[in-house]
């Protein structure tokens, strides 16, 4: 008797070609909303740099520029690699918070900017903390944990901005 005989006893394991490619095309659903929502932060900063009257969310703005265009030039190899195009439009999401902020300025635009970016960076370090758990991608998952701390240090960034700015947290 050899040992490949061994009873299974229902532990099996998801079958290769089908897990696999469900896995494949969460990473690129994944990858492809990273890129959206990347290229979105870097618009809403560089509305936001225009459109504060306060110098902290200015700076924050800024930081959201830079830090997302460096992440999402670490992001694009990889979506090359899965042969996902990069977006050439934000998502309609993104479009409509963008054209609801351009109309505001000052304290108004400060308010609504922040709780905007609660929001966003709440939901995005869930999905990049979720995406380095689950993807198979070395590659993916070691962009994913790097940008899962940046994410972590934006929220609590605009956390803090927050509360000096008497904006609540949304839950």
């Amino acid at each position: 008797m050899g040992g490949s005989a061994s009873p299974n006893y229902g532990s099996q394991q998801p079958s290769g070609p089908d897990s696999a490619e469900i896995q494949m095309n969460r990473d690129r659903a994944f990858v492809k909303k990273a890129l959206e929502g990347g290229s979105a932060e870097v618009r809403l900063g560089e509305l936001a740099q225009h459109n504060s009257q306060s110098d902290d969310v200015k700076q924050f703005a800024r930081k959201m520029v830079e830090d997302h265009k460096q992440l999402g030039g670490q992001i694009e190899p990889i979506a090359t690699q899965l042969g996902v195009a990069s977006p050439t439009d934000l998502s309609r999401k993104a479009r409509k918070v963008i054209a609801k902020l351009e109309g505001l300025s000052g304290p108004k635009f400060d308010e609504e900017y922040i709780s905007a970016m609660l929001k966003d960076h709440q939901q995005d370090l869930k999905d990049f903390n979720t995406e380095a758990e689950k993807t198979q991608n070395i590659t993916l998952r070691d962009a994913a944990k790097e940008g899962a701390t940046v994410i972590a240090q934006h929220f609590q960034l605009i956390q803090s901005i927050a509360q000096s700015h008497n904006v609540t947290t949304p839950h």
